[in-house]
């Protein structure tokens, strides 16, 4: 193991066992058997240690999605990402916190990979003609909306006791961004559902029917449909 590694593993055992959810840089290079100068010529301060060892603990997490196969139906893949997306929070409450807070300056990079990963679980549900709002937008619905609950149950479990709201939220959100089998829709809705399918299938089309240009005329007229006035 590197020096690099070994500082970030030990920042992750320290963090993961304070009260406080914070560490000192002092007590990592303890840990870590470096002197401080060392950690600051790795990572640059306290902010870039911090960065990097979220990285390493959500790492670990979005290992385990890189190799799941994917289910016959999307839908069970999305509910099963949230779900696992809460237990993560609950086992790894100073990590989580540390993701989302403000006090970092960029976004760590798991967080985009975390979102990239959702998106994709949405394409596939948008290419079957199940969404009701764009891919993109359904996504940053489903990640706020899992991220608040998770940060509820670890940061206030006296008011959220019961990790059952969870699952409650999910299924709200799932009706809200879904197109469900056997229930009616709007007018608008069916536009809108089938505006995202063919948003979702446009870079699939091989040989490309449109050149760059008509691509992103396509898209941007596709986008319209939701934002713009009532269909019905």
């Amino acid at each position: 193991m590197d020096t690099k590694q070994a500082i970030i593993e030990a920042a992750a055992e320290l963090l993961a066992r304070s009260p406080s959810g914070d560490v000192s840089t002092r007590g990592v290079c303890e840990a870590a058997g470096v002197q401080q100068p060392v950690l600051y010529r790795l990572f640059g301060d306290k902010e870039g240690l911090l960065a990097a060892t979220v990285d390493h603990v959500w790492d670990q997490y979005l290992g385990t999605k890189r190799v799941a196969e994917k289910s016959a139906d999307p839908l069970e893949d999305l509910r099963a990402g949230w779900d696992s997306h809460t237990a993560f929070a609950l086992a790894h409450p100073n990590a989580y916190k540390l993701m989302f807070a403000p006090t970092l300056r960029s976004a760590p990079e798991a967080a985009r990979e975390a979102m990239r990963i959702l998106r994709e679980v949405l394409e596939r549900l948008a290419a079957q003609g199940r969404l009701r709002v764009p891919a993109d937008d359904a996504a940053r619905m489903v990640m706020s909306a899992n991220t608040g609950v998770a940060l509820s149950l670890i940061t206030r479990p006296a008011l959220y006791p019961d990790a059952g709201l969870s699952t409650l939220v999910r299924d709200a959100i799932h009706h809200a961004i879904l197109v469900e089998g056997g229930v009616d829709t709007s007018a608008r809705d069916a536009r809108v559902a089938a505006a995202s399918t063919l948003l979702a299938s446009l870079d699939g089309l091989t040989p490309a029917p449109f050149t760059p240009a008509e691509s992103g005329l396509l898209e941007e007229w596709l986008e319209r449909i939701p934002a713009d006035g009532p269909f019905d």
